[in-house]
């Protein structure tokens, strides 16, 4: 299993960086679904960003991951 601590990465959302904590997991998951949607990491980042109302960031990538999860069991 990889490390549960969070690690900053740096996004480019409309224009502007930002840095999101993940865990290691979630940065592999959240990759491949863009690959899988043939997106760049920063396109999928924005849909999630302009879905996500006043949640997080991370939260809302977080739970973006789960659900895709989810739905592909």
């Amino acid at each position: 299993m990889s490390s549960t601590r969070p690690v900053k990465r740096s996004l480019t959302l409309h224009g502007h960086r930002t840095s999101v904590s993940l865990e290691e997991a979630f940065w592999q998951e959240f990759r491949r679904l863009a690959a899988r949607d043939a997106l760049p990491l920063n396109q999928l980042a924005e849909r999630i960003d302009e879905a996500r109302g006043d949640v997080g960031l991370a939260s809302a990538i977080r739970v973006y991951v789960l659900e895709r999860a989810l739905a592909e069991r």
